[in-house]
């Protein structure tokens, strides 16, 4: 599934109407003195230290619902999720891939994987190091996937965790919220991932194919970014950012 139609997974209503003001298709940030490239995909690149960062992949997400509730989903979130992520290794080719907690939809979800999702994930790890970061689904996963296993990892002057921490964070880089951001004129809405950050911290959009989103105009938001904050939506071929005042509730 191409991130195109993942983004249009999250439209309220989209239509060629709505004027944004768009951003470069990679636009760089700095934080903490990093340059931060936000890629369409919902990824991050830190040239500098050749580094990949994904965030809450919820691998497993669709056999975990079926496990737990009876409830079906298709069983095919987990080779959608991995087909995203390696066009985007393949494309930055980095020394170092970080997933950023939620990697699993829990921790049965190694077990439950298909044999060829488990050979892609070698094949995505081999030659170069890669880390899971333990996330509050999957923070019994600690073997069986391959990689190395940290809470939270310092790259130059950044800290890369799951959850955001409460009050100042200074160079933080988070995942956990899966913020969304809803744009809405002339009677009609987007609602699209986003990127979501100021000065001091970002938040990253959930990459999984399954995994839904919270609005950052939600108080979870307003605690961590309480001077105002920029989102980054995931547009179709390109990125938006728009400020708070513009940015709608659900």
């Amino acid at each position: 599934m191409s991130q195109g139609t993942r983004a249009r997974e999250d439209d309220t209503t989209v239509t060629p109407a709505l004027k944004l003001e768009k951003t470069r298709k990679t636009p760089t940030l700095t934080l903490a003195g990093e340059a931060l490239t936000l890629d369409l995909s919902g990824a991050l690149w830190l040239e500098a230290h050749r580094t990949l960062v994904v965030s809450d992949l919820h691998l497993e997400k669709g056999s975990s619902f079926a496990a737990r509730s009876g409830q079906f989903l298709p069983p095919y979130d987990t080779r959608e999720t991995l087909a995203c992520l390696h066009e985007v290794v393949a494309r930055f080719d980095p020394a170092c891939v970080v997933a950023l907690g939620d990697s699993f939809h829990d921790a049965g979800g190694p077990g439950r994987m298909d044999e060829g999702d488990r050979a892609l994930i070698a094949a995505l790890q081999e030659g170069r190091d890669w880390v899971w970061i333990s996330g509050n689904h999957d923070r019994a996963v600690q073997d069986g996937v391959g990689g190395r296993f940290a809470d939270a990892l310092a790259v130059g002057g950044l800290t890369l965790r799951h959850e955001p921490v409460p009050g100042a964070a200074p160079g933080e880089v988070a995942g956990h919220l899966h913020p969304v951001g809803k744009v809405a004129m002339r009677g009609r809405a987007v609602r699209r991932r986003c990127f979501v950050g100021d000065a001091s911290r970002l938040v990253m959009p959930a990459f999984g194919a399954y995994t839904g989103g919270l609005n950052v105009r939600s108080p979870a938001f307003d605690a961590l970014f309480p001077d105002g904050l920029t989102a980054h939506l995931l547009g179709d071929g390109r990125l938006f950012a728009i400020g708070r005042a513009m940015l709608a509730r659900d």
